[in-house]
């Protein structure tokens, strides 16, 4: 479990420091998962340890949602001029979210067929 951790903090202090000493507007947590997406991409093959553990994590991962969870109630005035705004933002990244994945399966699917094929 330690193994994993260090893998999961290492990547995300990566990013960290990469979304920092550039000034990026992406948050370091979501480009150090891009960088721990490209080097298991790369390396072709997940540790058996980040294969253990990772679905322990995954289970409490509803735990990180309390801190967002306090600041809608914390910010509700605030959140409440934008009301209708906020809907459509939510609808459409909502629609995005679940469109996007199955057209690229889709299209992934399709490549490989294509590539058995020939």
């Amino acid at each position: 479990m330690i193994e994993t951790l260090l893998w999961l903090v290492g990547y995300q202090l990566a990013g960290e420091l990469i979304s920092r000493s550039f000034s990026l507007p992406l948050p370091g947590p979501v480009l150090g998962m891009l960088l721990l997406f490209c080097t298991l991409a790369a390396r072709k093959s997940v540790p058996d340890s980040m294969k253990l553990n990772v679905p322990r994590f995954l289970s409490h991962l509803s735990l990180l949602f309390i801190p967002a969870g306090a600041a809608v109630l914390a910010y509700r005035d605030l959140l409440a001029g934008f009301g209708w705004q906020l809907l459509v933002v939510l609808a459409a990244s909502t629609t995005l979210t679940l469109l996007l994945p199955g057209l690229l399966l889709k299209l992934l699917l399709a490549r490989h067929r294509h590539k058995e094929e020939a």
